[in-house]
């Protein structure tokens, strides 16, 4: 239950806080940590009431006093999170970079998501989208969904760099398998977080876009 709006959630719209050694308050985006923890909405705002209004000590029942950028914080442990997840996925060779890469796995139907850098320019982004756009199709008779691949700008060009060891990384696609499946569900968490406004009155806007989520079509190979 988050603490903040009292709703029974499921753990995925929720962050796990504990305190640690110094009597701090500590993200545990995990869900590991030992210790006694305390679940708050994942979004901005909601952090940032939890820290305002004194929840934490309140459920903690110390005296437990939480950073003022707690919420920003929090935002930047997820935005690592993030970025290792992308760098596990390349690792396990589900990321292929560069536009012509992207274009032709975008062709081919292997691509499961669409990456674009966040400070991206605006005229590769939409050559690109129009590609991800002609690969949609329906799902099959008697079902009235789209097939479609998200499109995720979480990142700068910087932390893609990061993520997949090479430079100047605008366009990205992620393929069929765990991994990618690990980093796509680490981006909606913090999608969720930068754009909701849940149980606080900050609403953290940031420029980054997802489309609807999809069911995958099975990669296609020669």
């Amino acid at each position: 239950m988050c603490v903040v709006t009292r709703q029974v959630k499921p753990i995925d719209e929720l962050i796990r806080f504990v305190v640690g050694p110094a009597g701090d308050v500590v993200p545990d985006l995990k869900r590991k940590l030992p210790g006694r923890g305390l679940w708050v909405s994942a979004t901005h705002g909601a952090v940032a009431e939890a820290a305002r209004r004194g929840l934490f000590a309140r459920g903690f029942k110390r005296a437990v006093k939480p950073a003022p950028s707690l919420a920003d914080d929090t935002e930047r442990l997820l935005a690592r999170g993030v970025v290792e997840a992308l760098a596990m996925a390349a690792k396990a060779s589900l990321v292929v970079a560069g536009f012509g890469k992207v274009e032709d796995a975008l062709a081919r139907g292997q691509a499961v998501a669409l990456l674009h850098a966040s400070d991206g320019a605006a005229d590769g982004i939409r050559k690109l989208d129009a590609k991800r756009m002609a690969a949609i199709r329906p799902i099959g008779a008697g079902e009235d969904e789209i097939t479609g691949i998200p499109v995720i700008s979480v990142l700068t060009s910087a932390e893609l760099d990061l993520a997949l060891g090479r430079s100047n990384v605008i366009h990205a696609a992620v393929l069929a398998g765990p991994a990618g499946q690990t980093f796509l569900s680490r981006s909606q968490i913090l999608v969720r977080y930068r754009m909701a406004n849940d149980g606080g009155t900050d609403n953290k806007t940031t420029p980054v876009s997802q489309t609807r989520p999809a069911r995958n079509r099975a990669p296609q190979h020669d």
